[in-house]
């Protein structure tokens, strides 16, 4: 026998292994006459889980500014907003009451004195025009006050970055709202856009806004469809006619 167990232990076995499950928090049988008679043991419970803290909100107690002047600064410069990191943030452009806003997700990487300063910019001022428009004739803002690779949407909803969004469109007064990225719709109360897909008014219904929903321009730059299509929308939006 010994023999025997010295030869296993030579290859390398030196574990014993049963097909039979086992229960291994089970008291030995003799632990168990033992303990006959006593009290059971308490049941195993888990630890209690803390409750995750609160998301911080960015939306100051006191309420956020009551004209458009005092909540552009205060966007500009509030340590809770955007990480706390005032360089690199864009201003809105425009008057209140313009015949459209429009509104991107954020800033272009390589803008600087100006929002949407390169190609999406472009693409923007191409949008405008077959519409009858310009830049200047409209108001030009960003959800985000920076350009922000990887922007975590979700939690930013979270902290209040839709009111902020509502109470600054309220603030500018447009006509009419053409919002450009699923994200930025989303913050106002209309799921992200799928698949490219220009959507139909959104928002501020209730007190005549009427509001229109496509694709970030950063993704309708390469394609062809997603424009034809955003084209055709904005042709019934706005009742524009082609000759």
């Amino acid at each position: 026998m010994r023999g025997a167990l010295a030869w296993w232990r030579d290859a390398g076995v030196d574990l014993d292994f049963a097909d039979e499950p086992a229960n291994w928090l089970a008291q030995p049988p003799a632990a168990v006459e033992e303990n006959a008679g006593t009290a059971p043991r308490p049941a195993f419970r888990e630890p209690p889980r803390t409750a995750p803290a609160a998301a911080h909100r960015i939306v100051p107690q006191d309420g956020l500014p009551a004209d458009l002047a005092a909540f552009t600064a205060w966007w500009l410069a509030e340590a809770d907003f955007a990480d706390g990191a005032p360089s690199g943030r864009i201003a809105p452009t425009g008057t209140p009451g313009a015949e459209l806003m429009v509104l991107a997700e954020e800033p272009e990487a390589g803008d600087g004195d100006a929002l949407l300063s390169g190609p999406q910019g472009r693409l923007l001022d191409a949008i405008l025009a077959a519409i009858g428009l310009s830049r200047d004739a409209v108001y030009l803002a960003s959800a985000l006050p920076r350009h922000t690779p990887a922007a975590d949407w979700p939690a930013l909803a979270a902290m209040g970055l839709g009111e902020v969004l509502d109470h600054h469109v309220r603030l500018a007064a447009p006509r009419r709202l053409l919002v450009f990225g699923g994200n930025a719709s989303s913050l106002l109360g209309h799921g992200t856009a799928k698949s490219g897909q220009t959507l139909p008014q959104i928002y501020h219904e209730e007190r005549g806004l009427s509001a229109l929903a496509a694709p970030a321009l950063g993704s309708l730059a390469g394609r062809p469809r997603g424009k034809a299509a955003l084209w055709r929308a904005l042709l019934d939006w706005t009742g524009t006619e082609t000759t």
